[in-house]
């Protein structure tokens, strides 16, 4: 039986660069960092946001952007002081896609190495109701 999610890892040319996002944008939490040594397959770095255990790890980029993404939690009147953070740290912001009242606010960012995130207000019980009124 799956119990949950046990994490995310994310292939990154600069560990330091991808820390950044975490810390500054996502308010992670460092919890391990290999140094030199490679248990797996290279240097990596293990953070905690929210509860979810986040793996960062050296390597090659992601050669395009896509709308593939992991999404975050933040509460709606968070939106400003999050989107100035992506913007202080020279993040490319997509466009987020149109959307109906009821379904939260997202904020759409890439990393250094195209991997999207998105910054969510709504919840899946929200967007069921809400859709379930059309």
């Amino acid at each position: 039986m799956i119990e949950g999610l046990s994490h995310i890892t994310f292939v990154v040319t600069d560990l330091d660069k991808m820390e950044e996002i975490l810390t500054k944008v996502l308010d992670a939490k460092k919890v391990y960092d290999s140094g030199d040594r490679t248990f797996s397959l290279s240097k990596e770095r293990f953070f905690d946001i929210g509860g979810v255990w986040v793996a960062t790890m050296e390597g090659d980029p992601l050669p395009t952007k896509s709308y593939n993404h992991v999404a975050f939690k933040m509460s709606a009147e968070e939106y400003d002081e999050r989107l100035q953070r992506i913007l202080s740290l020279g993040l490319g912001v997509k466009e987020g896609r149109s959307r109906v009242d009821g379904e939260g606010q997202s904020i759409y960012f890439y990393d250094h190495d195209n991997h999207m995130f998105e910054l969510h207000s709504g919840t899946l019980p929200d967007r069921l109701r809400r859709y379930a009124k059309e």
